[in-house]
């Protein structure tokens, strides 16, 4: 922690942009104790605010902006490998999808403030062929919303920021080495969740082949139903043959009409 108020005194804006870029490019490293540290010095008069908010969007447009455009490019490609590359188990694109299908570039304004989104909507928007200026001004505005919480807290707060630095510096390299091994422990716990989420899925899987081997057959055919969202289908119009059209969250509502006698098979993005 001195370390990094160390780097924000010495560097300042560029410190605060290199944070941020970093976080909204997808590694799991959180820029808000940075943003909030920021705010805390812009207090104490050793950095000014205005000018770290400006970075904090600017190195968060930048970020968004390649995933917008790698998105528009190469499509469900890039969601897919974005979902992958989560550390977050609740980030996949299914549940991204159906959230900006409801409000559109306006989920922007709280992309950042919900787990997963921030890095699976710029490149959603993207492959939905959302308008670009349209992209960049709710994203600017989401953006300054989400940096401009963080800097305002630690200008509010600063006295007790003041005081826990304080404590952190008492403890000398302690400290330090406490703080590391608690950012450790938790970008560990996030990709052990993953692990495990992952793996608990695999155990309901079928794979394509054996599912074309199946539908090869003559007795026991699955049942095959396609729960994409719209925007899926959108991007990818081609669906297996036979196969039953229904929204995700429409399942609950139809189970009863499902077959009994027959294994049912889903398929999303």
């Amino acid at each position: 922690m001195i370390a990094i108020i160390d780097s924000l005194v010495r560097y300042g804006l560029p410190f605060v942009f290199l944070c941020v870029f970093i976080e909204q490019i997808g590694l799991p490293i959180p820029a808000v104790p940075v943003l909030v540290l920021a705010g805390a010095l812009a207090a104490d008069g050793r950095l000014a605010a205005p000018q770290a908010l400006a970075m904090a969007v600017l190195a968060s447009l930048i970020a968004d902006s390649i995933w917008f455009w790698l998105g528009r490019r190469q499509g469900t490609r890039v969601l897919n490998t974005v979902c992958r590359i989560s550390v977050s188990p609740d980030s996949c694109v299914r549940r991204m999808e159906i959230l900006y299908e409801r409000l559109g570039l306006r989920s922007l304004l709280f992309a950042k403030w919900v787990p997963g989104f921030s890095t699976v909507a710029p490149p959603l928007a993207g492959a939905l062929r959302a308008s670009p200026l349209g992209f960049l001004l709710w994203d600017a505005a989401g953006a300054a919303v989400w940096a401009g919480a963080s800097i305002g807290a630690g200008m509010i707060f600063h006295r007790a920021v003041d005081r826990v630095l304080a404590l952190v510096e008492s403890l000398g390299y302690l400290g330090l080495g406490l703080l590391a091994t608690a950012l450790l422990g938790y970008i560990a716990w996030r990709f052990h969740e993953r692990h495990r989420f992952i793996t608990e899925l695999r155990l309901s899987r079928i794979t394509v082949d054996e599912l074309r081997g199946r539908l090869a057959g003559t007795e026991d055919l699955p049942l095959i139903v396609d729960v994409r969202t719209r925007g899926a289908r959108w991007l990818d119009a081609r669906r297996i043959p036979g196969s039953l059209r229904l929204d995700f969250d429409e399942i609950e509502q139809h189970l009863a009409d499902l077959p009994h006698d027959r294994e049912v098979v889903l398929y999303c993005t």
